[in-house]
């Protein structure tokens, strides 16, 4: 199963946001929904396809309400985030999955929320560890060339 996660703008509560809107909610009706972080909402969907799909069936909402858009696929790493334009772009056969490993997106998690993210570079296979001594965890997210050079 693929997992997109939508985490919110601090400002709107994403699950109403979303839920309170028709087209939103008939999107997601045949999802069981859980929230991974806080002001989160995430569902398991059957493909990267699918996920990239479904992003794409939301865009108008993500546009507005979404800070972060997260897509993880088992088949490309278990624990690992991909960000949505380089799903897309792996979807698309742009960059092939083992090419997603590099340019990373580092998120601190604090109160179960996604804190103080950090762009790096992984060297030689090794994750470099967010700089943050206070956090929980970390959240890896693998970013697309043109997201890592903004």
């Amino acid at each position: 199963m693929t997992q997109v996660c939508l985490v919110g703008d601090p400002e709107v509560s994403l699950a109403y946001e979303l839920l309170s809107r028709e087209t939103a909610r008939e999107a997601l009706s045949t999802y069981e929904i859980t929230e991974p972080f806080a002001n989160s909402l995430a569902v398991d969907t059957v493909s990267l396809g699918a996920a990239v799909s479904l992003c794409n069936d939301l865009n108008w909402y993500l546009v507005r309400f979404v800070r972060e858009t997260l897509i993880r696929d088992p088949s490309i790493d278990a624990d690992e985030w991909l960000s949505r334009d380089l799903a897309r772009q792996v979807r698309d056969g742009e960059v092939r999955p083992e090419e997603t490993d590099r340019r990373l997106k580092l998120f601190g998690v604090l109160d179960g929320e996604l804190v103080d993210p950090r762009y790096v570079t992984r060297e030689q296979g090794t994750t470099p560890d967010h700089d943050r001594d206070d956090l929980d965890g970390t959240v890896v997210v693998r970013v697309s060339d043109a997201e890592f050079s903004a």
